[in-house]
């Protein structure tokens, strides 16, 4: 047995640090986390800890791939890699010539988080004048709401969670998608008698672990921010000195809150008054308090208003001035030292070229002029780290425009997932394992590499393999391409001012967290003039001036009762593990979670198939009877497969792609919906 260090590249925020074992034979038995890294701490998630399940799943791709039949039947023939990316290639020059350079659109996320494989598809877009891509699907309302009040991506440092007296986890299931997060929370708990308030829609795995869950309606939570800031000023728990000196609240801030009392944010929420006056004065009392903000609460079309509004408390109370005290979202920009123009190709943006709203996949696909614009349809695509045949909004529109006769796809994959089966090729690619990458984070401060564990299975090539030989294919130039992996992580890392490539490796992280008074603010928030902002910039005229509750949602009405959310399942991320057997035997299979009392009504019994539906769709659940819940809130976690589903249509039938004002983003848990019986 030997041990290889690596990283974990998934869209998690923690990007941990690996110990991999491998056998006598030299294949990858288990991975461990890495006892040393200060967040990690030996700590994985079991998904992870499981992955060879993925790395010799006998469902991956092994050759590169044509297809022989229709569309989505799942006909292939075995081609040579030189066969595939030449026909890759000349696909992609016909559709130019044709229409123009934007016909062609690179379309990629974050199945895979390093550097240098996820973006070096970016380098390939901007050399070429291919279509931009509006990257919304995640994380830009949670951005544009956190940056509306604070000004900069960092916060507390996660490790201060072991110096807090309170803890708030709002809108994520750290549990499920940060699991290191309850090692800081359980050390507050046994050293200091820290209490845990969980701000959540339904009783996930994190919330049973609360001293309190505050179980609110989906879609409410400026409200109760609003709510709480109204206690907080009313009962003399603001520090207004801190108020005065750091942020921009006045008179009209404190107008406004005055009318947003614990009773007008009842009726919204569904709490009741005395959970919100009792968790307002725990909070304000608690100097020492740390909330942490997760990315589930902000899926909605108000989620960058929500943000906004929840991050104003530790303003209100000053709860940034002291260790274990304040708030965090995202630490991405604690890497903005590293210059990316190598990977991302930045320095060769053409100007004028229209970018495409990755969440509206559906309406691109289908010519949507809104979405389009005045530009030629999309003809080509390339597809990397990304599954939206499952995982995008409105997948019925999804559906149509990849069943598209003129749409070339290909589709570069390490199994056949719903949307390599809607392709014309489809190219083996490696796992994290198989190649070199540079990590770094948004949810804690630490820079690291990776070399290839193992040699890649099969004929499986990395993404930055596949992208240099399309580019040279295509005549595309740029010093990125002509590079190793290895040796763009070396010249990043040295034109960024630090330590070499191999020099990191050996080092195994980097912390970048800023020193205690950047981290905290003491000397300013990220604005031009250095404050807190209780009235955001909107450069909208729909979103409120002041921190509250946005009316903008889904809600639900005489026809579609019932308000949907769309949570993460503990086994799966994403769509990724949902084809593991380990990760299916634990999940089960798709479920409806409904109230007791909503399947009473309904005359419907405990695990009868049911009807979810809405406008867009409707598809077939099991349903089970679930208290923690509000009264009228269905939550079916995922992401399952739409094959996974009877009449084979998934979740994302009924989620929309309604853009999330100010910047988009897909509005995931905010879905109003009939149940009937089946």
């Amino acid at each position: 047995m030997t041990i290889h260090y690596s990283v974990c590249p998934l869209d998690c925020p923690s990007a941990c640090a690996l110990d991999v074992e491998l056998d006598d034979a030299g294949r990858v038995k288990r991975l461990h986390g890495a006892k040393e890294h200060p967040h990690t701490q030996g700590i994985i998630c079991a998904k992870v800890a499981r992955y060879p399940e993925i790395l010799y799943h006998p469902q991956r791709v092994a050759t590169p791939l044509k297809r022989v039949g229709v569309k989505g039947e799942g006909k292939f023939a075995a081609i040579g890699w030189d066969e595939a990316l030449d026909e890759v290639a000349e696909r992609f020059k016909q559709a130019a010539d044709r229409f123009g350079p934007e016909t062609v659109w690179p379309y990629q996320y974050a199945g895979t988080m390093g550097l240098v494989m996820r973006n070096s598809i970016e380098r390939l877009r901007q050399v070429m004048g291919y279509s931009n891509q509006l990257a919304t699907i995640c994380s830009s309302a949670a951005g544009a709401g956190w940056l509306a009040g604070v000004g900069t991506k960092w916060g507390t440092d996660t490790r201060e969670m072991a110096k807090s007296d309170l803890i708030v986890i709002w809108g994520t299931n750290v549990v499920a998608t940060q699991v290191q997060v309850m090692t800081f929370i359980t050390q507050a708990r046994r050293e200091r008698g820290a209490k845990l308030v969980v701000v959540d829609p339904y009783r996930n795995a994190t919330a049973k672990k609360a001293d309190i869950h505050l179980m609110l309606r989906p879609g409410t939570d400026g409200a109760l921010a609003a709510a709480v800031m109204h206690v907080l000023l009313k009962e003399g728990l603001a520090d207004r000195e801190y108020l005065a000196r750091l942020t921009d609240f006045g008179p009209d801030v404190a107008a406004h809150l005055d009318s947003r009392t614990p009773e007008w944010a009842a009726e919204i929420t569904g709490l009741s008054v005395d959970e919100i006056v009792s968790f307002a004065r725990l909070y304000g009392s608690t100097k020492k308090s740390f909330l942490r903000l997760g990315f589930g609460f902000t899926r909605q079309r108000n989620g960058a208003v929500a943000v906004h509004a929840v991050s104003c408390l530790p303003a209100v109370t000053g709860a940034w001035q002291v260790e274990g005290g304040g708030a965090l979202m995202n630490d991405s920009d604690c890497f903005r030292r590293l210059k990316k123009h190598l990977l991302n190709g930045d320095d060769a943006a053409k100007s004028g070229v229209r970018t495409l709203d990755m969440s509206r996949i559906g309406a691109v696909l289908t010519g949507d002029r809104h979405d389009i614009g005045n530009g030629p349809p999309v003809t080509a695509m390339l597809i990397q780290n990304t599954n939206p045949m499952v995982v995008a909004p409105d997948s019925k529109r999804v559906r149509e425009g990849f069943s598209r006769d003129d749409l070339f796809v290909c589709v570069h994959e390490q199994r056949m997932s719903e949307t390599a089966l809607m392709a014309d090729i489809v190219l083996p690619a490696t796992t994290f394992l198989e190649h070199d990458d540079l990590y770094s984070s948004y949810g804690t401060p630490f820079l690291q590499v990776a070399k290839a564990v193992i040699a890649p299975m099969h004929e499986a090539r990395s993404n930055h393999e596949v992208i240099r030989a399309l580019a040279k294919r295509l005549g595309a130039r740029h010093p990125g391409f002509d590079m190793t992996a290895w040796e763009l992580i070396d010249a990043t890392l040295a034109e960024s001012g630090f330590p070499n490539a191999e020099a990191l490796l050996q080092q195994r992280w980097l912390d970048l967290a800023p020193d205690f008074d950047t981290a905290h603010f003491l000397n300013g928030f990220g604005h031009a003039d250095r404050r807190f902002r209780f009235k955001p910039e909107w450069g909208n005229d729909a979103l409120p001036a002041f921190p509250d509750h946005a009316p903008l949602i889904d809600a639900a009405d005489d026809e579609h009762p019932f308000r949907l959310v769309t949570a993460p399942a503990h086994s799966f991320l994403n769509s990724s593990f949902n084809e593991t057997p380990s990760s299916r035997k634990a999940e089960g299979a798709p479920t409806a979670m409904v109230h007791p009392a909503d399947l009473d009504e309904l005359k419907l019994a405990d695990g009868a198939l049911v009807r979810l539906g809405n406008k867009q769709g409707s598809l077939l659940v099991a349903a089970r009877a679930f208290d923690g819940v509000q009264r009228g809130v269905v939550i079916v976690e995922g992401l399952w497969g739409n094959a996974d589903f009877k009449e084979g249509t998934g979740i994302n039938t009924l989620t929309s792609a309604d853009a999330i004002p100010p910047v988009g983003g897909a509005p995931f848990h905010d879905t109003r919906v009939w149940l009937r019986a089946a």
